[in-house]
C-alpha cells in the first residue's frame, strides 16, 4: 500500500468521518481549514485579501445521499455568496455536485445548482465546479453544459491524471478552468499512475490553456512547475491578467505571499465547515509529507480520541517506514 492509497482509504472511512465531525478541528485540521462558520470564514478571507490574495471558498461536504443535507448545503453556499457580496470580498465559490445531490437525482442536483449560480450571477460572482472521482466526471460536465445555456459565470476543473483530460480541455477551452493533478484513486485504465507522467500531462494542459483558453488557474504547490510557468508566460508574452496561481489554505504561505508580491494573480482555496475530514485526508494523499504540518496538532495530550490516537498512531507508524 502506498501512502496515497492509505490516505485515500482513510478519507472514505465513514466512522472516522463521523468522529471528525463530532470532535471538530482540534484533531489537526485547524491549520488547513478556515473555521466552521461564516464569521471565521470571512475573517480569513479578509486577511488574505489584505495581502493581495483572492480566494475561492469551498463549503466542505460531498457524497451526500440525503435530500435534506443537499438542500442545507445549497442554503449554506447561498449564505456564503451573500457574505461575499456584503463584505465586498475578493472571492468566488467552488462547489461539488455530489454535495448538492448528484448521487440522489441529477435533476434535483441541477435545480440546486441553478439556484446557486443564479444568486451568484446577480452579484457577478464566479462559480467553479470542482471535479471529483471518475464516476461523477461526465455527470458533472453535463451540469456545466446545461448551465452554460443560461449563465456565463461558471467554470470547472481539469484533472491531469485522466487520459481524457486533453479532450476535455479542448472542449472547455472557452471557460475559466482550474488545472490540477488530481486527488482521487483512479484505475490504471483511466488515469496515469506515475508521478512523472502526471506532471508531464499537467504541464502540457497548463501550456495549452494559457495559449488557447479564456483564463487559467494553475493549482500547484510545486515550485518547479511554478517556475516553469513563469518562464513559459514570459517567452510567449502572456499577460498576467490571463492566469493565476492557486494553492490551498494553510500550505506554503510564504510562497503564496511571494507570488502575490511579484505581481502575479494569486488565489487561495479556502475550505470551511465541519465536514472537513475527507478533504483533509486527500490533501495528505496528494503530499503525504504534509503530515509534518499537522503532526503537533494531531498528536498532543488533549487529542485522546479514536481518530487522534487510533488512526493517527497507525498512520504515523505506517508512514514512518515509507516516507
Amino acid at each position: 500500500m502506498t501512502p496515497k492509497d492509505f490516505f485515500i482509504g482513510l478519507s472514505q472511512n465513514k466512522l472516522l468521518n463521523d468522529l471528525a465531525k463530532k470532535y471538530g478541528l482540534q484533531l489537526g485540521a485547524k491549520s488547513v481549514v478556515a473555521g466552521t462558520n461564516l464569521e471565521e470564514l470571512m475573517a480569513s478571507v479578509k486577511e488574505l485579501n489584505a495581502q493581495g490574495i483572492s480566494t475561492t471558498i469551498d463549503n466542505l461536504g460531498e457524497f451526500v445521499s440525503d435530500k435534506k443535507e443537499a438542500i442545507e448545503a445549497k442554503e449554506q453556499i447561498i449564505q456564503v455568496i451573500e457574505a461575499i457580496h456584503e463584505n465586498n470580498a475578493n472571492a468566488h465559490i467552488s462547489v461539488k455536485a455530489t454535495q448538492l445531490g448528484l448521487d440522489i437525482d441529477y435533476h434535483f442536483c441541477l435545480e440546486n445548482v441553478k439556484e446557486i449560480v443564479e444568486k451568484a450571477s446577480k452579484y457577478n460572482i464566479f462559480i467553479n465546479f470542482d471535479m471529483e472521482d471518475y464516476s461523477h466526471l461526465q455527470p458533472s460536465f453535463d451540469l456545466i453544459d446545461e448551465l452554460s445555456k443560461d449563465y456565463d459565470n461558471i467554470g470547472t476543473v481539469i484533472q491531469a491524471y485522466f487520459f481524457e483530460s486533453g479532450e476535455n480541455i479542448e472542449k472547455y477551452k472557452d471557460y475559466r478552468l482550474r488545472i490540477v493533478k488530481g486527488a482521487y484513486k483512479e484505475p490504471e485504465n483511466l488515469a496515469y499512475q506515475d508521478k512523472k507522467e502526471i506532471d508531464r500531462n499537467f504541464i502540457e494542459l497548463i501550456e495549452y490553456h494559457l495559449l488557447h483558453g479564456k483564463f487559467t488557474s494553475i493549482a500547484t504547490h510545486d515550485h518547479h512547475i511554478i517556475n516553469h510557468v513563469k518562464r513559459f508566460v514570459d517567452e510567449h508574452h502572456i499577460s498576467k491578467d490571463k492566469f493565476e496561481f492557486q494553492m490551498l489554505y494553510g500550505f506554503r504561505k510564504d510562497l503564496q505571499l511571494q507570488l502575490a508580491k511579484e505581481g502575479y494573480q494569486f488565489c487561495t482555496y479556502v475550505p470551511f465547515g465541519s465536514d472537513w475530514y475527507g478533504y483533509f485526508m486527500r490533501r495528505l494523499a496528494e503530499r503525504p509529507q504534509n503530515i509534518n504540518l499537522v503532526a503537533k496538532q494531531v498528536f498532543n495530550k488533549r487529542t485522546n480520541t479514536i481518530l487522534g490516537i487510533g488512526a493517527g498512531a497507525f498512520l504515523l507508524g505506517r508512514l514512518s517506514k515509507r516516507l
